[in-house]
């Protein structure tokens, strides 16, 4: 039987487009981006390339079908043509030995011709980028052991694990198919060549490098790209920058333990500016811009003064020079994403370029004094938008989600803040907090009796602010008042705020530990907004967390001192112990808790809901992916046989070929059964009206 919210669910789904990679044609004057709309009929999300002009002259235009799909579009140096990555043939040829998985394509867009493919690939390809000289393209593609040549896993060899980090969450095993750095002439006139073979140490020991993340020297003769090209990478988390010219030697241009990151050359190759964290065995930290003096051999921090992450929530963008005195980047800021600029040396503070207090830019490029940015709001899906110099838009470029947004009708929020009860040093002492009502609802109308479903997020390095967010309009459109905050330990502060739950015992930067801190400022939080908007009904009210959010919906089912009626815990963190044996990034958790859980196996158990299962008073919704990685089926097992075994009220959903990015990019009718559910249960065990008599059916 469809359930009674399935009509609401659809229309705040189906339809909607998210936009990103943008980037600048050479002249400035056209952007390519790539969007994603999601398909629920044909239950698919269709990517194609678009392009727009800058000057708004002309509506945003498709350059691809979108069938298969397409991203990653770059521009020729010329500006002529994109270079884009598909998967446009069925086979690999008479010769194959498996299917394609992808193809890398130029398509002229400033005058008449072809697609041409340039290049196919058994598996991945990411990220294509023309040399300055217009004659080379590119890009990393993954490289697959010679055990993917057969399709049938009874007959592959077996795996040799020798490292940590041998599988990722939404790839699957990765060891074995690293992303390699090939180039492949821009003319079609010859084949692809990786530039990045595995570095082998001794007879017994190859390192098999990651080479994903790099940019063009302005010479076309070199590439600086950031890998873990050394022996116990995988103990030490750093990451180095290398240059990597077509033809010789990889060099090493920085060694230190560091972790850094999407690095982009000055335009007269004299400087490399880079995001990065001197101390990778520490976490979380905010990520800085950094440039590296390659004539001196000097690496300094330059966004110091600015105590926020250039690493956001939505992802960060490759930093963007100015001449070679300044660099564009973008960073968080209580709720916010903004762009800065930041000076080359370090001895000017980092400049806001945008500043809205209610805006939330992601995706964006730069040159020669414009700017591209996707921008959303609370009740605005991303769109692109021009800016000036001073971060003012001076046009919108698409409207893609304008038919979207006339079926949703998205609502909007109130931001407000909490007093921090337990301060911490080094902190602002307040936590930023919103709250969504259902259509029509005055928060100040005591009779409403609005029932109350409190989020917290996941990370927890992470951060609810001022964007566009499907959970809160789907949960407040169906009757609820929806409760969201940024506890200590999330993004967008200072790095004393993201620090302040580390671990008790860890040896350089100590903490509360999780669900000490952060547990009470989201109870602060919720204890202050249902004084604060007398519509919320204090007796109803339940709780939804996923991943560390699971973490803490677990936790507060024995913790919730009488406030809550029923919690959600999805793709949850339930058994830290557990989840360090067999997590992808297992053994990545030491820098966050502090000892070795093989010799303190009592502090993992100590913050974990599995130790405090038996304490659980309230229903509990178990939602979790069968492919997740990032948090293994496990930790949903766990709990589950916990409660079952203890005759406690417990639902236990298990969504089969999805990850732990189900609720943002899993399958759209898997999402739209997952907010079914989660809408029955809180329907269900707050008592709430149904969809049809809040009127959003």
């Amino acid at each position: 039987m469809d359930s009674p919210f399935r009509t609401l669910i659809e229309r705040h789904l189906d339809g909607f487009v998210s936009i990103a990679q943008v980037t600048f044609s050479p002249d400035g004057a056209m952007v390519a981006f790539s969007a994603s709309r999601v398909d629920l009929g044909a239950n698919t999300y269709r990517r194609q390339i678009w392009v727009v002009p800058t000057d708004g002259s002309a509506p945003a235009m498709p350059v691809t079908s979108g069938d298969p799909g397409e991203s990653d579009p770059a521009w020729s140096p010329d500006g002529r043509y994109l270079a884009f990555v598909s998967k446009r043939e069925p086979t690999l040829g008479a010769d194959a030995k498996g299917p394609v998985a992808a193809t890398l394509h130029v398509v002229p867009v400033t005058g008449p011709g072809e697609v041409r493919r340039l290049m196919v690939r058994p598996d991945a390809i990411t990220a294509p980028r023309w040399s300055p000289d217009g004659r080379w393209i590119a890009c990393a593609a993954r490289v697959p052991h010679e055990r993917y040549a057969s399709t049938d896993e009874k007959g592959q060899s077996a795996r040799r694990i020798d490292t940590f980090f041998t599988q990722l969450n939404g790839e699957g095993w990765v060891y074995d198919r690293r992303n390699h750095l090939f180039i492949v002439p821009a003319d079609g006139t010859g084949p692809a060549r990786d530039l990045t073979p595995p570095v082998t140490y001794d007879p017994e020991l190859v390192v098999d490098a990651e080479h994903s993340d790099f940019a063009w020297f302005p010479d076309s003769e070199r590439l600086v790209v950031a890998a873990a090209r050394h022996v116990g990478w995988d103990r030490d988390f750093a990451t180095d920058l290398y240059e990597v010219p077509l033809s010789g030697e990889i060099r090493a241009l920085t060694s230190g333990g560091s972790s850094l990151h999407h690095p982009s050359p000055s335009p007269d190759g004299s400087k490399i500016a880079f995001l990065g964290m001197d101390d990778p065995w520490t976490y979380p930290q905010n990520v800085r811009v950094g440039v590296l003096d390659l004539a001196r051999g000097i690496r300094s921090w330059v966004s110091e003064d600015l105590d926020r992450t250039f690493g956001p929530t939505s992802g960060p963008v490759r930093p963007v020079w100015d001449g070679e005195t300044h660099i564009y980047a973008n960073a968080e800021d209580r709720g916010t994403g903004h762009l800065y600029r930041v000076d080359a040396t370090g001895e000017v503070p980092p400049v806001a370029v945008t500043t809205d207090p209610t805006a939330w830019l992601s995706a964006w490029d730069w040159v020669a004094g414009q700017t591209v940015a996707v921008i959303s709001t609370a009740n605005q899906p991303g769109e692109l938008f021009r800016l000036d110099a001073h971060g003012n838009v001076t046009a919108q470029l698409t409207e893609l989600n304008r038919s979207f947004v006339r079926a949703a009708d998205p609502l909007d929020w109130q931001r407000f803040t909490v007093p921090v009860t337990n301060s911490t040093p080094g902190i602002t002492p307040e936590i930023d907090a919103w709250i969504m009502f259902p259509p029509g609802v005055d928060p100040q109308d005591a009779s409403a009796c609005v029932p109350v479903i409190l989020n917290v997020h996941g990370g927890p390095h992470t951060q609810y602010g001022e964007t566009y967010f499907d959970e809160t309009q789907v949960q407040a459109a169906a009757g609820f008042a929806v409760l969201m905050c940024n506890p200590r330990g999330s993004s967008g502060r200072e790095e004393a705020w993201g620090q302040a739950i580390i671990g008790p015992k860890h040896p350089r930067r100590p903490g509360t530990g999780w669900g000490v801190a952060d547990l009470e400022d989201v109870l602060d939080v919720l204890d202050a907004a249902l004084t604060k908007f007398p519509a919320c009904d204090a007796s109803r009210v339940g709780m939804q967390g996923g991943s560390y959010g699971g973490f803490m919906a677990s936790l507060l089912g024995a913790r919730h001192g009488g406030r809550l009626r029923a919690v959600c815990s999805e793709r949850a963190v339930n058994n830290l112990l557990t989840l360090e044996w067999s997590s992808d990034i297992g053994s990545r958790f030491q820098s966050w808790h502090g000892p070795s859980p093989v010799e303190d196996a009592e502090e993992y158990w100590r913050m974990s809901p599995m130790a405090l299962a038996a304490d659980i008073d309230i229903p509990v919704l178990i939602i979790h992916s069968e492919r997740d990685l990032r948090c293994p089926m496990g930790q949903a097992e766990e709990l589950f046989m916990s409660l079952r075994m203890q005759d406690k009220p417990v639902e236990f959903w298990r969504f089969p070929a999805e990850t732990h990015e189900l609720s943002r990019a899993g399958s759209p009718v898997h999402r739209r059964q997952r907010f079914e559910i989660i809408l029955e249960w809180f329907s269900q065990h707050l008592n709430a009206p149904s969809a049809s008599a809040v009127g959003t059916i």
